[in-house]
């Protein structure tokens, strides 16, 4: 059985890309706070990367905004490619089969679409950002759900 929910907040204005076949997707991270404390007595979170399509995309794209708190529901998926320079990347993300929007916040930016891509290869595009993302120490402390 592969399920998983998930509740957190998104850490940045979700981007939607229409491929060209018509189809849409977003994707966007989502930052779980972990039920537990550690040693120095924080809650540490997770950042976990989660892809949609179709009309879950949309809406998710048109009504969410950074920080806003959703739970989404769907499957883990894991995937692999190759990089320009030739290293393999590991992409493991939960495909959001379900979402439920808990308390929006205001998008920052109007424009819902990024730039049309030709293939469906579409989320190894925003992968690599997610790959390397880091949260500023300032934002950091706005996102935990508590």
């Amino acid at each position: 059985m592969n399920q998983v929910a998930l509740v957190g907040r998104i850490t940045k204005d979700p981007i939607l890309r229409k491929l060209s076949e018509g189809r849409v997707q977003t994707n966007f991270v989502v930052a779980v706070n972990r039920n537990f404390k550690n040693q120095k007595g924080e809650i540490e979170t997770d950042f976990v990367l989660c892809t949609v399509w179709g009309k879950g995309a949309e809406n998710t794209a048109k009504h969410c905004g950074k920080g806003s708190l959703i739970g989404v529901g769907g499957r883990i998926q894991s995937r692999t490619y190759e990089r320009e320079d030739g290293s393999r990347v590991y992409v493991t993300e939960v495909i959001g089969e379900s979402i439920r929007f808990i308390l929006t916040k205001p998008r920052s930016n109007a424009n819902l679409y990024a730039e049309p891509i030709a293939t469906e290869q579409a989320p190894q595009v925003a992968n690599n950002e997610a790959e390397h993302f880091h949260l500023p120490k300032n934002e950091k402390e706005e996102l935990p759900i508590f």
